[in-house]
């Protein structure tokens, strides 16, 4: 996680959330140890009518459910918005993790998902991938995903850039008669 990072996600909320009861997820939401001070995206999420749950591989600060494998412990359609920053990069099959984000994502929810397009390697446990605007559209295509918004960014310096995508689920059309 990265001030710049934060700002996204700030945007994200500012733009996509209602002011209506949701029920959001964060993907990938440990705080880091030594990364503290940054805080995370539960402190974004101040709307009363909200409900947060952090998910993550492994227990630490900001999270509530620990994630064991690609399928995540929560129903179809679940959430309304599911969000995640400086998490796809550490994931082994990032497609089968992004049909399994729009799984649990209710039909008209959006997700903002933040990932690094150039940044050196930080292996946590493991570093798979860089992402560019066409990757995220790949991604979302896969999962039947609507693309809204997906661009790349200069981040702190001219060494390191994030891409992010808002999509949001496709509503399921229901068949006549």
């Amino acid at each position: 996680m990265h001030p710049a990072s934060l700002e996204i996600m700030k945007n994200f909320i500012k733009l996509y959330l209602p002011d209506k009861k949701l029920n959001i997820l964060d993907l990938g939401c440990r705080v880091v140890p030594g990364q503290e001070h940054l805080g995370s995206y539960r402190q974004l999420i101040t709307n009363k009518k909200w409900k947060y749950t952090g998910a993550d591989v492994e227990t630490g600060t900001n999270v509530d459910t620990v994630i064991e494998d690609y399928e995540f412990p929560y129903n179809d359609a679940a959430f309304d918005i599911v969000i995640s920053g400086q998490t796809i990069e550490h994931i082994e099959f990032p497609w089968v993790w992004f049909k399994e984000m729009a799984r649990v994502l209710k039909p008209g929810g959006y997700c903002c998902i933040i990932a690094p397009a150039v940044i050196h390697e930080h292996k946590y446990p493991i570093d798979t991938f860089r992402y560019y605007p066409d990757g995220m559209r790949a991604l979302a295509k896969w999962s039947n995903l609507e693309v809204i918004d997906v661009r790349r960014l200069r981040v702190h310096n001219k060494r390191m850039e994030d891409t992010y995508l808002i999509a949001k689920k496709l509503e399921v059309k229901k068949k006549n008669g």
